[in-house]
């Protein structure tokens, strides 16, 4: 497999990605992505700023998508709890993890998360942060076998609550 960074032509199938994502969370009685988000414009917005990324596998097929970056997240500045860097550092964001159906249960989230962390490593970014639905469980199993921490709750801009987690590279 390969992570990298998603192009204009990529956007049909990220998309189709994304709404396959949708359905799996529907089908669990996840009540996330189920408004329409993440759409076209917001996956455009994440290409223009180098920040989306596809998964390929040997044949150079999509196998799944996500957002990778080091850009400080706004919903991030203010937690109800603590993260485990106060310092002003840079730290590693992935948002908008999306398997393929075609491509489930063959260890792509794992891949992801292992690459983007491999990735900060080299930059010498010290910690990952990401958030997730309450009641995807299914990441929280995951976040916890790689070691990140909970560490609140967070309020994305559309009001949702978002449960906080970092883990500390290097």
């Amino acid at each position: 497999m390969q992570l990298v960074q998603s192009k204009l032509t990529d956007i049909p199938a990220i998309m189709k990605i994304i709404g396959d994502a949708q359905e799996y969370l529907a089908a669990l009685n996840i009540d996330q992505w189920q408004d329409g988000y993440p759409n076209e414009e917001q996956i455009e917005l994440d290409l223009e700023n180098k920040d989306s990324y596809v998964v390929l596998n040997e044949d150079n097929v999509i196998m799944g998508t996500t957002v990778f970056t080091t850009k400080k997240e706004t919903t991030y500045a203010k937690i109800e709890g603590e993260w485990l860097t106060k310092d002003n550092s840079i730290y590693g964001v992935i948002h908008r993890l999306a398997v393929s159906n075609n491509f489930r249960s063959c260890g792509l989230a794992k891949f992801v998360f292992t690459e983007s962390e491999n990735r900060l490593k080299k930059m010498g970014v010290k910690s990952m942060r990401i958030d997730t639905h309450r009641d995807n469980l299914g990441m929280q199993h995951m976040l916890s076998k790689r070691d990140y921490k909970y560490c609140g709750i967070i309020i994305l801009d559309s009001g949702d609550e978002r449960l906080a987690y970092e883990k500390l590279i290097g």
